[in-house]
């Protein structure tokens, strides 16, 4: 019966450095435990107690390790061995909180503390963010591991092409070894104990970690045996990051989300592996208010449930900051973000945003359905992404730069955006920038390496706006799966920002093209790093750009047009990605030619309506070909409402999102639509409905229920005896029953009487 579930299907989970509180005893079905000091096993008894499956959540590249800086855990100091820049400065996360260059000696500092999260009986190791930032590779502990592994001398990330591919090559590796190390002694540990342990990774999308130039080894962590599955550490303040899209640089929190979203499914595709989808009611920076934060979280539930192979949610990070907080606050960057005074109109969380998470937390322990589709058939689009994007982010001195750099750039970008945010026209500064980007090779170089990632952008959002559910699909997974391209019919592409690993990756797309598949390519050879050192230009291949021996394996050759490939066809743009980022004229044209030769008929829209069991996920999109607003027709209860309301029809202007219940598809006479706590049961006997639930402390208990009969009379009782008083509602159009009552955190007992 939907909302009701066994914790142990883990669902919906949370993680919390807290100790467990009523106000956020927010009811899902698992809590990570965050960190491995001293109070972590009491913790961990804690919230068992409370009756969560409980795991533990700590940090792979960076926490309070201090003991292990210091030289307290084995007699040698390890300072060395956090990540540093080209100045030799420690790259900090916090105060005294470096990220860290991953050596064998950390590994094993890692499995020892978290050997006591074991033998306190945490059922799952959640091992996040394994990140070396491509502004490391300067520390001596760096500069040993790259002479151990390529056998020659660290050379400076910045001097060269190779040098910088190389050495984030190294990192990516470094990382993947940890957690591969971590997690085969972490379960021998516990095998050791008679006990199984799952161990998951939570990690940012590899869209993010590319545009944020992050190094981790994300494709690489499926061949990884002993990782049972990620966390999808996408939010607001990964997706609101902005892009450029027709010469106007802003954010676009769900057509970011909905793409990365997308690409992190495809670390668990075909493996049988778990993948929980991150949302967070507010984000890192704090400046934000609760209107803005509440409306662009709602952007990234609405994107995550657009892709519905995944039906696992960490519904909150931090739910201690979320539900006792006070916002807005200044942000402070101080060796990482953190909050500080409070800003004019700060306040805590409004009761109503407050009841719509707890709404929304229980709802999605109810995503679990087999007959998720859009409304409108899905032209099978993708576009690859690879790890090998995250190498090449960062231009060598040796390429031609402007006098600020990509760092000066970057401080034009966030002006831009700032000035938008606030209400203020920042067109002029806007149009300087781009038309020296345009004018300018070395501005060019900038924008191409700088914060908006226009190479995978400017490829993927016009599709998106065009109402064509474009999703990033992993590189790496051609050699992985031989039918991994098979349910795509148009597929997007470009080495100007990405390499492929070998010859035989051209095979499978040639088999791909030769059965129907269109590929469409856009690059110009123009990236310094078709220079480096590798299969395409060694041994019995001489090819300048590896985009060379594709085509040559396609038979067609690298100029523009279209080409007929066995069934399918081949589109080749010959220019950059980025410039068609420039221009409403350059994305329209590119767009179009798409379109004519993949599907004409298709009929552009602003809107994507994913149908998902009983559920109508809807968004709409501003800056699209159209800018009407959507409307749905039918016998809806409204998901996003105060009340859960029900309606006949729902109109979804440019830039909102909505999530509807279809009472048409309710099959039972009697059911739970909505509720704002976790139902444990629910009976039914001599026209009596017995309820029981348990909510968090300082929200409404709200459900609203499909009744077969017009009971009216609602008694509410705590588990101590005590009545409550009640509010209650039979709405006779839809045949509900709404319902609500202050919660205490206690278990309560509903019963509903004719």
């Amino acid at each position: 019966m939907a909302y009701i579930r066994d914790r142990r299907e883990l669902l919906t989970g949370c993680q919390d450095r807290s100790p467990w509180s009523p106000e956020t005893d927010l009811q899902y079905d698992f809590i990570m435990v965050y960190g491995v000091d001293e109070e972590m096993p009491k913790r961990i008894r804690e919230y068992r107690e409370k009756g969560y499956v409980v795991h533990l959540m700590t940090g792979s590249a960076w926490g309070e390790y201090q003991d292990y800086l210091s030289g307290e855990w084995d007699g040698v100091e390890h300072w060395d061995e956090s990540q540093a820049d080209r100045r030799g400065n420690p790259i900090l996360h916090g105060v005294n909180v470096p990220y860290m260059c991953p050596t064998k000696a950390f590994s094993a500092y890692l499995t020892e503390k978290l050997k006591p999260a074991v033998d306190a009986g945490a059922e799952a190791i959640h091992f996040e963010e394994p990140e070396f930032w491509d502004d490391g590779g300067y520390s001596e502990a760096f500069k040993r591991e790259y002479q151990v592994y390529y056998k020659e001398t660290w050379q400076p990330p910045h001097a060269s092409v190779e040098a910088r591919y190389k050495s984030s090559a190294l990192k990516v590796y470094l990382y993947k070894r940890l957690v591969s190390d971590v997690s085969r002694d972490v379960k021998l540990y516990a095998k050791s104990k008679e006990k199984e342990i799952a161990f998951y990774v939570p990690t940012h999308s590899l869209v993010n970690y590319t545009q944020w130039k992050i190094l981790s080894p994300e494709g690489l962590l499926i061949d990884i045996p002993t990782v049972d599955g990620c966390i999808a550490q996408v939010w607001t303040g990964t997706s609101r990051v902005g892009n450029v899209y027709k010469r106007n640089y802003n954010e676009r929190t769900f057509e970011t989300a909905f793409l990365e979203y997308g690409v992190m499914q495809e670390l668990v595709r075909a493996t049988g592996r778990r993948m929980w989808f991150l949302h967070d009611p507010i984000e890192d920076n704090p400046e934000y208010t609760w209107e803005n934060f509440e409306k662009n979280y709602l952007k990234t539930v609405a994107a995550s449930l657009m892709h519905p192979m995944v039906k696992r949610f960490e519904v909150s990070p931090w739910p201690t900051r979320v539900f006792k907080g006070v916002y807005p606050k200044k942000m402070i960057i101080e060796d990482g973000i953190r909050a500080g005074r409070t800003l004019e109109g700060a306040k805590p969380i409004p009761r109503a945003y407050a009841n719509r998470l707890s709404a929304i937390f229980q709802m999605l322990g109810d995503m679990d359905s087999d007959d998720a589709a859009f409304e409108t058939n899905d032209p099978g689009f993708a576009v690859f992404m690879a790890d090998s994007g995250l190498y090449e982010r960062t231009y060598p001195d040796s390429v031609l730069h402007s006098e600020g750099g990509v760092k000066g750039m970057n401080e034009k970008f966030i002006s831009i955006i700032q000035k938008k945010r606030a209400g203020m026209d920042a067109g002029q500064e806007e149009e300087a920038l781009f038309s020296k980007i345009e004018n300018d090779e070395a501005h060019f170089n900038d924008y191409v390496t700088s914060g908006p990632f226009p190479q995978f952008f400017s490829m993927a959002m016009p599709l998106l706006k065009a109402g064509i559910p474009v999703r990033p699909i992993q590189f790496e997974n051609l050699s992985r799966y031989n039918a991994y391209l098979d349910e795509y019919k148009c597929i997007l592409l470009s080495y100007e920002w990405m390499k492929p690993q070998g010859p035989k990756d051209h095979e499978k797309i040639h088999e791909w093209v030769k059965k129907g598949g269109i590929l469409v390519y856009t690059g110009d050879g123009s990236d310094p790093y078709h220079a480096i050192s590798a299969w395409w230009n060694e041994d019995k291949y001489h090819f300048s750009d590896p985009a060379e021996h594709l085509f040559e394996i396609l038979n067609v050759p690298f100029e523009n047009g279209t080409y007929k490939v066995g069934e399918g066809k081949v589109v080749i743009f010959r220019q950059s990605p980025a410039i068609l980022s420039l221009s409403e004229k350059g994305t329209d044209e590119w767009l179009g030619a798409i379109m004519r030769e993949t599907v004409p008929q298709y009929a552009c829209k602003n809107h994507f309506i994913m149908k998902r069991g009983p559920y109508r996920i809807i968004a709409c999109m501003e800056e699209c070909p159209s800018n009407e607003p959507v409307t749905i027709y039918g016998k809806f209860i409204d998901m996003l409402s105060d009340d859960f309301a029900f309606i006949r029809e729902k109109t979804i202007q440019p830039g909102e999102v909505a999530i509807v219940y279809d009472l048409d598809s309710l099959k039972n006479k009697q059911a739970i639509l909505a509720t704002t706590a976790r139902i444990e049961s629910m009976t039914n006997a001599e026209n009596v409905c017995e309820i029981v639930l348990k909510a968090a402390l300082n929200i409404d208990v709200m459900m609203r229920l499909k009744l077969d009969a017009k009971e009216k009379n609602v008694y509410v009782r705590d588990e101590m005896g005590e009545i409550k008083g009640v509010e209650s509602a039979f709405d006779e159009k839809s045949g509900t029953l709404f319902i609500k009552f202050k919660s205490t955190n206690q278990k309560t007992y509903v019963s509903i009487r004719e």
